[in-house]
């Protein structure tokens, strides 16, 4: 029996919230949730530390990472692209 080699890996879509490391950006990624009781809907966010070797991204950008192999303590997803460019002030 032979098993697949390219399992599909997690693509998810976020704001880059710092560029300040070398290498790496600090990607933050908003989702809806609903209350279980309640019913209102509120926004949950995580962080992610993200590989991004060319240092393409910039602050403020809409960017797609991937989950991908341990890079670090912290960093296991990596850039794919941007989607928008953020507003510099």
């Amino acid at each position: 029996m032979q098993t697949s080699l390219t399992a599909t890996r997690r693509r998810l879509q976020g704001t880059v919230v710092s560029t300040k490391m070398q290498k790496t950006i600090v990607v933050r990624v908003d989702r809806m949730k609903t209350h279980p009781k309640y019913h209102k809907q509120y926004v949950m966010s995580s962080r992610y530390k993200v590989h991004d070797a060319d240092a393409v991204a910039k602050l403020g950008d809409k960017v797609v990472i991937e989950e991908t192999r341990p890079m670090s303590r912290e960093k296991r997803w990596r850039f794919v692209s941007v989607v928008t460019k953020g507003t510099t002030v």
